[in-house]
């Protein structure tokens, strides 16, 4: 009898496991670090797009910024220090890129 109750105990916490992971939004803590990354990654590319766009001659810049060449992109922002956050001395590449795919979005309209 209790042979049954525990292989009953494994084989229900095995179910609630995958129930869990597959349906019930569990996630392991790289997975949930990778979502907090991507997430903060895109919140700073929003703060360095709006940075770009507000400064009095955005349209311009945006402009100046489409004769570019993709590649480039991101180092003419990290020039222009749009991707840098408040107290920040300099900013990832990875920001500035990302702002860089931001911008093209704008660039299309």
């Amino acid at each position: 009898m209790v042979k049954h109750g525990v292989w009953g105990l494994v084989i229900g916490a095995v179910i609630t496991m995958i129930i869990g992971f597959a349906w019930g939004g569990w996630t392991t803590r790289g997975t949930s670090l990778q979502r907090a990354e991507e997430a903060a990654l895109a919140t700073r590319a929003a703060i360095c797009v709006a940075q770009f766009m507000k400064q009095p001659n955005g349209q311009e810049k945006l402009k100046e910024l489409k004769e570019i060449s993709s590649w480039e992109r991101a180092a003419f922002i990290e020039k222009g220090g749009w991707d840098r956050m408040p107290g920040e001395a300099e900013a990832s590449r990875t920001v500035s890129r990302a702002c860089a795919d931001g911008l093209e979005l704008l660039m299309e309209k």
